[in-house]
């Protein structure tokens, strides 16, 4: 063999190594996570646990409530990190079941957006309610503080369904004393010009007035918390 035709033979397997050997599949927007980067290891951290609505579907990274957030923040001079921890279709059972690994690190308070998907699956509230506890109690058990973030039932869903998710969340909130944002949809659900076309997850409008509603309910947990990093210097 010479040299020539050996050396294109040695790049051609190169070629192959570094492709894995074949075509990559292309990850799905429905079941990947929507966490821009690394997580800043010297800043305290605030989770954004939940599903679509948290990670952003439709919506580039930096529009997503949960980097949002991160802008007000700094704004005011808050020195956390919010990590987007937000898987689409992500059930209240699968947040039970990651919820352990997500809490890793310097959590300091988890804002809980999970339900969503139960609900239009319209599997019985109890299950829901159930996962739900588990997850509040293990970010408290690691010294979390847990901003709950209640969901509402479609109209469609029928009166007794939709008033046992209402009170689900609400029931939630006082058991296990943690804070409550009452609807985390509120003034966007249901709004056609603050919606994808799916009807379902808010649009950059949409998600810009969630963001405001979260920080909102976020501030009194920040500004109480003893362990709260000093504000930036002006």
């Amino acid at each position: 063999m010479n040299r020539r035709l050996l050396c294109l033979v040695l790049i051609f397997c190169a070629v192959v190594s570094g492709c894995g050997g074949g075509k990559r599949k292309p990850e799905s927007i429905a079941t990947t996570s929507a966490t821009p980067r690394e997580p800043d290891k010297s800043l305290p951290k605030i989770l954004a646990f939940g599903d679509s609505l948290t990670a952003g579907y439709g919506l580039p990274i930096s529009a997503s409530y949960p980097s949002l957030l991160q802008t007000k923040l700094n704004a005011a001079g808050y020195q956390y990190e919010v990590v987007n921890a937000g898987i689409s279709g992500d059930t209240s059972a699968g947040g039970a079941r990651r919820i352990d690994w997500a809490l890793q690190g310097d959590v300091r308070v988890v804002i809980l957006e999970l339900g969503a998907n139960d609900i239009l699956r319209a599997l019985p509230v109890a299950e829901t309610k159930k996962n739900l506890a588990e997850i509040i109690e293990r970010a408290k058990s690691r010294g979390a503080r847990v901003l709950l973030a209640g969901m509402e039932a479609p109209t469609d869903a029928g009166t007794e369904y939709r008033r046992s998710v209402h009170d689900a969340f609400l029931a939630l909130s006082q058991e296990h004393k943690v804070a409550l944002i009452p609807f985390f949809l509120s003034g966007v659900a249901g709004i056609e010009s603050l919606n994808q076309r799916d009807g379902i997850h808010p649009n950059e409008q949409g998600t810009e007035m969630v963001a405001e509603t979260v920080y909102q309910a976020l501030l009194p947990l920040l500004s109480t918390d003893p362990a709260k990093p000093d504000k930036k210097q002006p």
